[in-house]
């Protein structure tokens, strides 16, 4: 898979598709995915940021996972309108929130084998239903920073995507440089939501001068892509609060679920 070298594109925030359920039952869903840094830089600020995005799910990355963690994803929830549906501490740092608006049919945290020297990984998982029949699979991960367990980790990242169904996402920080080997390995069953449809900014790291993109969104065959990218330009979100809420910018993108 290429990488783009081209940095942020100019901002077309008020383009990207607001969430929906369409007459014949699809769903447009809006899902943010963000690395929060354990909420150790200014979680008021990263609240505000989140709330401007108004995700319908929001696949998080490093959540807390230490003492009182539970607490700590209660208050992120509470703070941004979401609801928590799975992850945190019980798959290794990988979160997923969701709006009222979705319906949670299953959720499941994957713990993946530790390396030793190396910080252990997982997944948390689950199935939404939106509406009556628009269902989607969401996968939310953070992929090791060692190349051979990255690549292995995406290789059953992709089979756990693959045993939720054809209507899937997943969500995270891979830890490597779009056009590297990890996103190519992913990019054989899922599509890479900012290449299928690019809005706004691409680089997400570092938040301060980002200058490579290392977090993406990726969907199955019958998820549509209606725009990905850093959010910028949109109505109650500052520049400064993207700075100072963590070391990553956050991916919002805009898809559209099938019914049935």
């Amino acid at each position: 898979m290429t990488g783009h070298t081209t940095g942020a594109r100019p901002a077309r925030a008020a383009e990207l598709p607001r969430s929906r359920t369409e007459p014949d039952g699809a769903a447009v869903v809006r899902l943010l995915s963000y690395n929060i840094r354990s909420l150790r830089d200014d979680p008021e600020a990263l609240v505000r940021v989140v709330r401007a995005c108004a995700p319908d799910v929001v696949c998080v990355q490093e959540a807390p996972r230490f003492f009182r963690w539970r607490k700590r994803a209660a208050w992120l929830a509470r703070r941004t309108g979401l609801t928590y549906v799975t992850g945190g501490a019980t798959a290794a740092g990988p979160l997923i929130l969701a709006s009222l608006r979705a319906q949670v049919e299953h959720a499941e945290d994957v713990l993946l084998p530790r390396t030793p020297g190396l910080h252990r990984r997982g997944f948390a998982l689950a199935r939404l239903r939106f509406g009556t029949a628009a269902r989607l699979g969401v996968v939310s991960f953070h992929l090791s920073l060692q190349a051979r367990e990255r690549r292995e980790q995406a290789g059953v990242l992709l089979e756990r995507a693959a045993a939720l169904g054809s209507a899937v996402v997943a969500a995270g920080d891979v830890n490597e440089r779009a056009g590297g080997r990890t996103f190519a390995l992913l990019g054989t069953d899922l599509r890479d939501a900012w290449v299928a449809a690019p809005w706004s900014g691409e680089h997400t790291s570092p938040a301060a001068a980002p200058r490579q993109r290392i977090d993406a969104v990726f969907v199955g065959e019958r998820v549509g892509v209606l725009g990905a990218g850093v959010p910028r330009g949109l109505p109650g979100l500052a520049e400064a609060d993207l700075v100072a809420a963590t070391d990553h910018l956050p991916v919002l993108a805009a898809l559209r679920v099938p019914a049935g």
